[in-house]
């Protein structure tokens, strides 16, 4: 244990520090007036977003007994406080300066839950403090631990202040080896817990390790009863914040990190607003996801910072046949100066949107060393559409997998299968039926975006069934390995994009119908710079501007010659 108690130390005064420097720049309950600048520019109609109002009334936890040492256990102080002010109509809760060790806060109405500068809350890590409940998880409908903050059908809540909410994640999760030197993994091992049977997952113990073999994802499949989910209770780790059925909620100010699961989690809420927040998960933290917004409507993410271990701003609306049944997408939402730090998405769509998503703008932001920036994804069986999605004024830096990715095989088929089918090699290309459980990404435009240094500019990958359709680019400078692959996709339309790219080809279309392509600028080749081949390919119109020759640079199918028009500016 002696690893994991060092780590979490390190990552709260971390937290601290951090949340402190952020807090300078970007004070926590701002005038909402001050802030009518982020519905500048946005292309859909956008309602103002209601934030929480409460009464000018305000006790302290130490009122109800609560001691800051980080041994006393807080969880009653903590209950007393919020019952006190709720009683008395709403107002604040304080959290002063000191180590707060507690087990799972449940939020009431009314209640804004205010930490001063300095003031740590440790979640406990007796899992007996956290009792099985009824919940949804990575869009399914399940059972999990309570979360160590919730509230479910509340009215007006917030979390201000600059304090740091610490969620001892590290007690919760499994590790893969992968994530970690040689050292940090021996430490780990050292402490305690179990291994798989292959030796590269650490679990914090044989009853995880039981959860894990009878679980799909993270999720147990075909349980019938409590009993069933007891057996496994410390497999069904929590997200750390879980916000559900609630209207008027408010997040400025505090650090969020080293949670369990997901760190913020709000399901099915309205008038949401999300800012000048730091959320932190340590980079080996399984499914360490840092703002998954599901089924909201009515959104304001602005001024906020993530280095987290999974997907970072996360836009989610259910999961396969639950998600549908539930039928609420995640609509009207804006992002706008964020950066993402360490991550594998920086804004992401999906993969669970089997409820749709429309009306989304996002801006302002920067990806900095993010795995992907920014990211769509879907597979076979979700269903739902995804649609008026706005981007745009995105930097990004040093990206190691795709600035832009469009994959509607995530959990699917991989990429080197599907080029394998492409191929005509061992997988044989199925036709698929359209349904209810197909995914649609549609009306996508994104639009003045920088990426210095990435293995894949841009990729966007559809269904043979159901295309991409419109997507606009226009105005992007991408450097990176590899440049532009568009397959199965449908009234792609790109004006103004240079790439400078290592390897070649630097834009390959496959089964792409329809496409617009006025001022691709490329450095002078010798090699096939411009693919354009597939049996459905068709209607492509590309305009270039390079020293090269289009007779050197250019590969079209034989088939497809009639169907395709590239020339030089």
């Amino acid at each position: 244990m002696m690893f994991l108690k060092k780590n979490l130390l390190k990552t709260a005064v971390a937290g601290i520090l951090i949340s402190g420097l952020f807090a300078c720049s970007a004070p926590a309950e701002k005038n909402a007036e001050s802030d009518l600048w982020v519905y500048d520019g946005v292309e859909f109609d956008m309602p103002h977003v209601q934030e929480p109002v409460f009464p000018d009334y305000s006790v302290s936890i130490t009122d109800f007994g609560a001691i800051g040492d980080g041994e006393f256990l807080n969880t009653d102080a903590f209950a007393k406080a919020i019952d006190q002010v709720a009683k008395k109509g709403g107002g604040k809760v304080i959290v002063p300066r000191g180590i707060w060790l507690t087990g799972p806060i449940v939020m009431k109405s009314n209640i804004n839950l205010y930490t001063e500068s300095g003031a740590l809350v440790i979640f406990s890590k007796n899992k007996d403090l956290y009792p099985l409940v009824e919940t949804s998880f990575e869009g399914l409908n399940t059972i999990r631990c309570m979360s160590p903050i919730n509230g479910v059908e509340l009215e007006n809540i917030a979390f201000t202040g600059n304090g740091v909410f610490d969620g001892s994640g590290d007690a919760w999760r499994h590790v893969k080896k992968s994530k970690m030197t040689d050292s940090q993994w021996n430490k780990l091992v050292n402490s305690g817990g179990v291994l798989n049977d292959r030796g590269d997952i650490w679990m914090p113990s044989e009853e995880f390790k039981q959860g894990m073999e009878m679980s799909g994802m993270n999720v147990p499949e075909n349980f019938k009863n409590l009993e069933d989910y007891e057996a496994i209770k410390d497999f069904l780790r929590p997200v750390m914040v879980s916000i559900i059925k609630s209207n008027k909620v408010l997040f400025d100010g505090p650090t969020f990190q080293n949670s369990p699961a997901w760190n913020i989690h709000p399901l099915m809420c309205e008038n949401l607003t999300v800012r000048n927040i730091t959320v932190r998960n340590p980079w080996y933290s399984q499914n360490g996801d840092g703002l998954d917004i599901e089924s909201c409507k009515n959104v304001v993410l602005y001024n906020s910072n993530f280095d987290v271990g999974d997907d970072a701003i996360c836009i989610k609306s259910g999961k396969d046949k639950d998600g549908r049944d539930r039928g609420i997408p995640t609509e009207n939402v804006i992002v706008k100066n964020c950066i993402v730090y360490h991550g594998h998405g920086g804004v992401t769509v999906g993969s669970e949107m089997s409820g749709g998503v429309k009306n989304m703008h996002v801006s302002a932001c920067t990806f900095i060393g993010t795995d992907v920036g920014l990211r769509f994804k879907s597979t076979r069986g979700r269903g739902g559409v995804v649609e008026g999605i706005y981007i745009s004024d995105v930097d990004m830096f040093d990206i190691p997998t795709n600035a832009i990715s469009f994959n509607l095989y995530y959990g699917g088929l991989s990429v080197s299968e599907m080029l394998a089918q492409k191929e005509g090699k061992d997988i044989k290309e199925v036709e698929f039926e359209v349904s209810e459980e197909t995914p649609q990404f549609k009306d996508i435009y994104m639009k003045n975006i920088t990426c210095r240094g990435a293995h894949q500019a841009i990729y966007l990958q559809g269904l043979p069934e159901m295309n991409i359709e419109n997507v606009n680019l226009e105005n992007l400078k991408m450097s990176a390995d590899n440049g532009l692959v568009c397959i199965d996709a449908d009234e792609i339309n790109i004006k103004n994009l240079e790439l400078e790219t290592k390897n070649s080809p630097a834009v390959m279309f496959y089964n792409a119908k329809n496409v617009s392509v006025d001022k691709l600028i490329l450095p002078s080749s010798d090699k096939n710079e411009i693919v354009i081949e597939g049996s459905k390919t068709e209607n492509v119109n590309v305009t270039v501007d390079t020293p090269a020759s289009l007779n050197n640079i250019l590969k079209i199918g034989a088939d497809k010659k009639e169907s395709i028009k590239v020339s030089k500016l």
